[in-house]
């Protein structure tokens, strides 16, 4: 049965439209993240499936029940579900143990310690039960955080950017840890994050939202590989543009055609071509680049891989510069010439009105 379904929700901020006709639907153990710019509309619908912001169109159930919608309203202690925010929320005046053990009053007293405790040793937290909040690293207070959520055993878990206030080494560690604990608990989690290489290290499906709409849902090698148009392609890190025009359903490139169905003949386009899509190697005794070929401009290493900015002739009599992204260490020098393949497979030819 599906843990967690949205039905045609929208949602309105007086005349910003900030959610608009969003369906979503995850399973139990799944987890899914909203994915997208700020201000897209990510956040609200995590509110609205959580019951802090009242549903004003559509309908949302958890395990098959009605809980807003259609006269129904269920209030979010009652919906069954754990909540993980930016800022974690935890009670300064109350120890670890007992931050954790406040959500569940409902409980006898040796219970909810028992709850408590095996919820912190989850989440690898135990031996900081009696320790107060402010004592706790970042990530320390995440993971408290964290095992408060599942200390219910919610059906459903919320997360709002939870890595957010992490440095860059402890959040690759923490949301590494989170992955895990999150699939062991065996919940539905939806995610809310603006980070798209933390989405694709998380999710089991990406829903990427721009303008309050999902322009595209699905596991995140689809969305990478075959992205449904320019704004998915290009969300996903550095991009090559360029302009193109549709001839006999292809596009004319400096590496050749690549195929363009369905696009009308004379069609604008653009083609965009991801960095590590442009496989390089350096030639010799060429005075000129020869067809498919470039002239390196600056080379700069950038740890487990290298990027090669380059200059390509085009169609037009400006030449393209472009990236290429490399693994490992290759590190032309300036001006040297490389021959280039390409990787049609993380190539795209988009309606040029399609891009943003």
């Amino acid at each position: 049965m599906t843990a967690l379904s949205l039905e045609h929700v929208s949602h309105a901020f007086g005349a910003l439209l900030a959610v608009n006709d969003v369906s979503l639907a995850i399973e139990p153990g799944e987890l899914v993240c909203l994915l997208g710019p700020s201000g897209c509309g990510k956040t609200t619908v995590l509110r609205v499936a959580a019951g802090l912001e009242p549903l004003q169109q559509g309908r949302i159930s958890m395990g098959g029940q009605l809980v807003a919608g259609d006269g129904a309203d269920v209030a979010p202690e009652d919906r069954g579900i754990g909540l993980v925010f930016q800022d974690y929320a935890l009670f300064p005046h109350l120890s670890v143990a007992d931050n954790v053990a406040f959500g569940l009053r409902r409980l006898a007293g040796s219970e909810r310690q028992a709850r408590a405790r095996a919820a912190l040793e989850l989440v690898g937290m135990a031996d900081s039960a009696k320790v107060f909040p402010h004592t706790l690293s970042g990530g320390q207070q995440q993971r408290v955080a964290l095992a408060r959520a599942l200390a219910p055993a919610p059906k459903v878990m919320l997360l709002d950017e939870p890595f957010s206030g992490l440095d860059s080494v402890l959040r690759n560690q923490v949301r590494d840890e989170t992955l895990h604990v999150l699939k062991k608990s065996g919940a539905a989690t939806l995610m809310v994050t603006h980070d798209p290489e933390e989405a694709m290290f998380m999710a089991d499906r990406i829903a990427l939202m721009q303008r309050g709409r999902i322009e595209q849902i699905g596991p995140p090698s689809e969305l990478y590989f075959a992205p449904a148009n320019a704004f998915v392609a290009g969300f996903f890190g550095d991009i090559n543009c360029f302009a193109g025009v549709v001839a006999n359903q292809e596009v004319v490139t400096p590496f050749g055609t690549l195929a363009a169905p369905g696009l009308s003949e004379g069609c604008a386009v653009e083609v965009l071509i991801r960095p590590e899509a442009l496989r390089l190697q350096t030639l010799a005794g060429e005075a000129s680049p020869p067809l498919g070929a470039a002239r390196v401009l600056a080379s700069r290493m950038l740890g487990r891989s290298s990027l090669v900015h380059l200059s390509v002739n085009g169609a037009e009599a400006t030449p393209l510069h472009l990236h290429a992204r490399i693994p490992g260490r290759f590190l032309p020098a300036e001006n040297a010439l490389v021959a280039i393949q390409l990787d049609r497979s993380q190539t795209f030819v988009f309606p040029r009105s399609d891009t943003t």
